[in-house]
């Protein structure tokens, strides 16, 4: 659900911007007093994780359509709503800055579509009220399901509404809307169903780390070393290896522009559109998680285009994917981690100057 620059007037790209600037200096005050030195790391390594699922895309059967892990409501249950927010928003600048998934004016969009909506809505009004009564692997599951999927619900309503007030005629509302919500749908049944096996593998690993993210509490002294690994060692096959199996359909943003307008990507009008798709060319050295194409001569070009399409191969072994799992997640990692020591550090000098 990475929006494009195209789907966005600068009026309503800028004002998402400026709407998840503020909601990420709120989550960096709040957050604050629960940040520790087990909360850092643990924010890198599920940053990274969710960064390395982003990546698998899997099929929604009888649709042609594919979905992948959003991981908003996953990063709120773990971190708690600040730092889910601050975690998502370091996996989405990772990506847009140096893969080209998603645009740069529409990055502040997709972190409101794909982590407001999760972290401040569905967390505490789904997930929370259904666990107050008492911590168990039903009730887990029951908040991570529906909480999954309500956030998903909102967040592909937000995108047909950011469309609308951008005046992208060639999506209309209606039709839009009736493709994108059963679509994300399915997506969001299967988001919750990946997010409820993993909290509940957490939650009888070490339990406290969901029950003090839900109280906003430190971690304190709660040995996590074990989680950290073996996350970490998840995010890396993920990225690695697994990300070789995505579908290659398109996703459900896609899947609902091709249904609606026959086409899955608008072009972007001139302008700041494509000042920005020029930057973001420049700084993206992994575009589409692979290797750049190298240019070639005018007459390999005419050959190349001439020639007929082949389809795809599945699984897609390629290197270049490979290593954009691993630098990616790395990236992430150290982005979030670094986002937590700041924060830490900030903490720390007001409380020098109260004194």
């Amino acid at each position: 659900m990475h929006m494009a620059d195209a789907l966005l007037s600068p009026a309503v790209g800028g004002t998402m911007w400026a709407v998840t600037a503020g909601v990420a200096a709120y989550s960096i005050k709040k957050v604050q007093n629960e940040l520790d030195e087990q909360k850092i790391p643990l924010m890198g390594v599920v940053g990274a994780f969710v960064f390395a699922a982003q990546m698998i895309n899997f099929t929604i059967p009888g649709t042609g359509s594919s979905g992948h892990l959003g991981g908003g409501m996953l990063l709120a249950i773990l971190l708690g709503p600040y730092a889910g927010f601050l975690t998502m928003a370091s996996v989405l600048v990772i990506q847009a800055l140096f893969f080209a998934d998603g645009g740069l004016l529409a990055l502040g969009s997709n972190i409101f579509n794909l982590g407001f909506y999760t972290c401040f809505i569905a967390y505490p009004l789904i997930y929370k009220l259904i666990i107050r009564k008492g911590y168990s692997t039903g009730r887990i599951f029951a908040g991570s399901l529906l909480g999954a999927i309500v956030g998903l619900q909102l967040g592909a309503f937000s995108v047909v509404l950011e469309t609308l007030f951008s005046g992208i005629t060639e999506l209309p509302f209606s039709t839009f809307v009736l493709l994108m919500q059963p679509i994300h749908l399915a997506i969001g049944l299967v988001e919750g169903l990946v997010t409820a096996a993993v909290v509940a593998f957490i939650w009888k690993a070490r339990p406290e780390i969901i029950e003090k993210a839900a109280l906003g509490e430190k971690l304190g002294g709660i040995p996590i070393k074990k989680v950290l690994a073996g996350l970490a060692i998840v995010a890396i096959i993920t990225g690695g290896v697994f990300s070789w199996f995505a579908s290659t359909y398109p996703d459900g943003l896609e899947w609902s522009m091709l249904n609606t307008s026959g086409k899955e990507e608008l072009e972007a009008p001139d302008g700041i559109h494509q000042t920005l798709a020029s930057i973001q060319e420049k700084i993206a050295f992994l575009p589409d998680y692979s290797f750049k194409k190298v240019s070639t001569d005018a007459h390999e070009q005419k050959v190349s285009t001439d020639a007929p399409e082949t389809e795809e191969a599945w699984p897609a072994v390629n290197t270049g994917t490979s290593v954009s799992g691993l630098v990616g997640g790395a990236m992430t990692l150290l982005l979030a981690a670094i986002t937590g020591l700041i924060i830490r550090s900030i903490k720390k000098r007001e409380k020098a100057s109260a004194v």
